[in-house]
C-alpha cells in the first residue's frame, strides 16, 4: 500500500487538534500490545506521538500493527483524540492527545539495534560510532546537531551585520609544515608533488586583507595530523575571522558581540561586557594555566618575595635560579590525615614537581615538617598573604617558573574536584588572555618556536629584541577562555615584509628557505598590505561546551575515534594497486 504525505510531525499534535484526521509518518519507538488494543509510539526528529489500535474501529490495522517493532518505519492514517481520563502523559509535549488510528503501512522493517534508541544509554562509545546512524536518531544527538545547526545561522548573520564577507578559500593547499603535521595528497598530474589539507586558512585570510576584502570570515574545515584528546579531532571546523585597519580591541571588541549573542539566543543568558582581561604572565601566577578556569575562586599566590631571605636550600636555590615559590590555600582541608597528604603528594610528583610542601593550619600555630626551615615572620606572611585560618591547607610548590605553575595549576583543579567547587549549572565564566610570549623554547630542539605561529604580530615596543633575546618578545596575541577551555585565538598579524623576515630568521628559517614555503605572503606584502588582525574560533569546542558535554564527538555527526579511526566506513582503508600506480606511490 502506498503511504501517503504526513499532514503532521510527530511533535505537532495538541488539544486543538482533536477531531482532525492526521497522517503521521515515523519509526516506531515502542510497542504494547494489550492483547485486543495496541499501542505505538511513532517517532521522528520533532517528537513522538501515540497511536492506538482498537478492533472496532479496524481490525485489518490491528493486525497489521501486530506485526510492527522497534524502528519499523510506518506510515499512520487516523483521527486526534483525547487520551482517556488517567492516561494522560505530561513528560511529552503529545502527552494529552493520541490518534485513534484505523491505516497503518510498514514502510521498511528493522532489525533489532544493537543500543536502545533513546536517551541516556549505557553502549559503549565504539558501538555508538560503528552505529552512528542510529546514534544520531536519538533525541540528545539530534539535539546537539540543531545547536550546531543555530550557532551556523547566528555567526553567519552576526557577522554579516557587521559587514563581514564570507569567502572560500581552498582545500588543496601547498604544504607548510610549521607546528602540527599537514595531511598531505599527492598529486597525480604532477608526479612526486603534493598538496596539503589546510591546518587553517592563515595565510589565504592574510591574502584576502591584502587584496582590500577589509572583513572575511568562513565557517571552515581544517584538518591537522596530530595525536588526539576528547576534545580534538583529525578534521574540525573553526569559525574564521580577518578585519582589516584594525589594531587589538577592535576584534575584541566585536568578537565579545558575538559571543554575547550566541549565548543570549542559544542559553538565553545575558554575558556581562565587556569581558574580564588578564594578562598571560598574570593568568600563569594566579591561576596555573593560560586558560584559567574562573567558576571557582582558588588563586594561587607568588611568595618569591616573602621568602627571598630564606635559608631554606631549597627556596634558596630556586631563587637563585630565577625560579618561582606559588602557594594555594585549601579552604577546609586542614585536617587531612597523612595518608591523604600522600595522595596529594603522589599526585604532584607525576606532574614532574619534585615534591609538594604541606601545611596545616592549626589554632596553636602551622603544622608541617618543614616547620623548622621557616622564620616567625615568614609563618606569619605566609599566613598574611595566603589568608589562611585554621582549618585550612597550604600547599606550595617550587622550580622553574613556567613548569611549576603548569603543576600548581593541575593541583588547583584538582583541589576544585575534591571539594565540588565546579558545579555544573554555574553562570559561565569568560576571559580574554592577552599579551602572550611570541616565542617558546624547546630544550630538546635547541631552539624557538612561535608561541601561536609565526605571523603573529610583537609588540611594537619589542621588536628592537626580536633577535638579541627572542625571549623577551611578547605578541599581540589573544586567547577567549571559557570555563578553562580556549574557545577563541588569534592576533594582531605581521603586514610588512622585512618584519616578517625577522620572525623567520627568529625561527631559524634563512629567506631561502622562508620564500620556497612562504613566498606567495612574502612577495604579496610588497604590494600594500593593510595592517590587519583576526581570530579564529573552534567551533566544535564551543559547540561541545554549549551542549554541556565532555567531548566534541557528542556535537559532531560523523566523528573519528581517539586513534583517528573511523569505524562506521572503515576508514582510513587500504587502496587499490592501480589508485597507487596513478598517484605514482609504492607501498613499503
Amino acid at each position: 500500500m502506498q503511504f501517503k504525505t504526513r499532514t503532521h510531525n510527530c511533535g505537532e499534535l495538541r488539544e486543538q487538534n482533536i477531531g482532525e484526521r492526521v497522517v503521521l509518518n515515523g519509526w516506531v519507538s515502542t510497542v504494547r500490545d494489550l492483547g485486543g488494543v495496541m499501542f505505538l509510539e511513532v517517532r521522528d526528529r520533532y517528537g513522538i506521538t501515540q497511536a492506538v489500535f482498537e478492533p472496532h474501529i479496524d481490525a485489518n490495522a490491528l493486525h497489521l500493527a501486530k506485526h510492527a517493532r522497534s524502528e519499523f518505519v510506518v506510515s499512520i492514517e487516523g483521527v486526534v483524540r483525547k487520551r482517556p481520563e488517567g492516561m494522560d502523559n505530561p513528560e511529552l509535549e503529545t502527552g494529552f492527545i493520541d490518534v485513534l488510528a484505523d491505516t497503518i503501512v510498514i514502510l521498511n522493517q528493522a532489525k533489532t539495534p544493537p543500543f536502545p534508541i533513546k536517551d541516556e544509554i549505557d553502549a559503549h562509545e565504539d558501538l555508538r560510532l560503528k552505529y552512528r546512524y542510529l546514534d544520531l536518531r536519538r533525541p540528545e544527538m539530534q539535539e546537539n546537531l540543531f545547536l550546531r545547526h543555530k550557532m551556523y545561522l547566528l555567526v553567519r548573520q552576526y557577522l554579516d551585520q557587521y559587514g563581514f564577507t564570507e569567502v572560500e578559500t581552498p582545500v588543496l593547499m601547498k604544504s607548510t609544515p610549521e607546528g602540527a603535521r599537514d595531511f598531505l595528497v599527492p598529486s597525480r598530474l604532477h608526479k612526486g608533488r603534493f598538496y596539503a589539507l589546510p591546518q587553517s586558512p592563515q595565510t589565504y585570510k592574510q591574502l584576502l586583507m591584502v587584496a582590500g576584502l577589509d572583513r572575511y570570515f568562513q565557517i571552515v574545515k581544517c584538518f591537522r595530523d596530530e595525536d588526539l584528546r576528547a576534545d580534538r579531532q583529525p578534521e574540525f571546523t573553526q569559525i574564521d575571522i580577518e578585519m582589516s585597519f584594525v589594531d587589538r580591541d577592535d576584534v575584541l571588541n566585536v568578537m565579545e558581540g558575538l559571543i554575547h549573542k550566541i549565548y543570549k539566543d542559544i542559553k538565553g543568558i545575558d554575558i556581562h561586557l565587556p569581558l574580564k582581561r588578564l594578562s598571560y604572565e598574570e593568568a600563569m601566577e594566579r591561576y596555573g594555566s593560560d586558560k584559567p578556569d574562573l567558576r571557582f575562586d582558588l588563586e594561587m599566590t607568588t611568595l618569591n618575595d616573602l621568602f627571598r631571605d630564606s635559608e631554606f636550600r631549597v627556596f634558596k636555590d630556586t631563587l637563585d635560579k630565577k625560579g618561582i615559590i606559588t602557594g594555594l590555600l585549601a579552604p577546609g582541608c586542614g585536617e587531612y590525615t597523612r595518608n591523604q597528604l600522600d595522595v596529594l603528594t603522589d599526585f604532584a610528583k607525576k606532574l614532574g614537581a619534585g615534591g609538594l610542601i604541606w601545611i596545616r593550619v592549626k589554632q596553636e600555630g602551622l603544622d608541617s615538617p618543614t616547620m623548622k626551615f621557616f622564620t616567625d615572620n615568614e609563618k606569619t606572611g605566609m599566613i598574611e598573604k595566603l589568608g589562611a585560618k585554621p582549618g585550612d591547607l597550604i600547599l606550595i610548590l617550587v622550580g622553574p617558573k613556567t613548569k611549576t605553575l603548569n603543576q600548581m595549576g593541575s593541583l588547583r583543579l584538582e583541589m576544585a574536584r575534591r571539594l565540588e567547587l565546579i558545579k555544573p549549572d554555574a553562570e559561565p565564566k569568560l576571559l580574554w588572555v592577552l599579551d602572550f610570549p611570541l616565542f617558546e623554547w624547546d630544550e630538546e630542539t635547541k631552539r624557538y618556536y612561535a608561541m601561536h605561529h609565526p605571523f603573529t604580530s610583537p609588540r611594537i615596543e619589542d621588536v628592537q629584541y626580536m633577535e638579541s633575546d627572542p625571549g623577551r618578545v611578547y605578541a599581540r596575541a589573544y586567547d577567549l577562555v571559557l570555563n578553562g577551555n580556549e574557545i577563541a585565538g588569534g592576533s594582531i598579524r605581521i603586514h610588512n615584509k622585512e618584519l616578517q623576515q625577522q620572525m623567520f630568521n627568529a625561527l631559524g628559517l634563512t629567506p631561502e628557505e622562508a620564500q620556497v614555503k612562504f613566498g606567495f605572503l612574502m612577495n604579496a606584502f610588497e604590494y600594500g598590505a593593510p595592517p590587519h588582525g583576526g581570530i579564529a574560533f573552534g567551533f566544535d569546542r564551543l559547540a561541545m561546551l554549549l551542549a554541556g558535554k565532555s567531548s566534541i564527538r557528542e556535537v559532531i555527526a560523523f566523528p573519528k575515534t581517539a586513534s583517528g579511526m573511523s569505524l562506521m566506513d572503515e576508514s582510513p582503508s587500504e587502496v587499490d594497486e592501480h589508485q597507487l600506480k596513478e598517484l605514482h606511490i609504492k607501498i613499503r
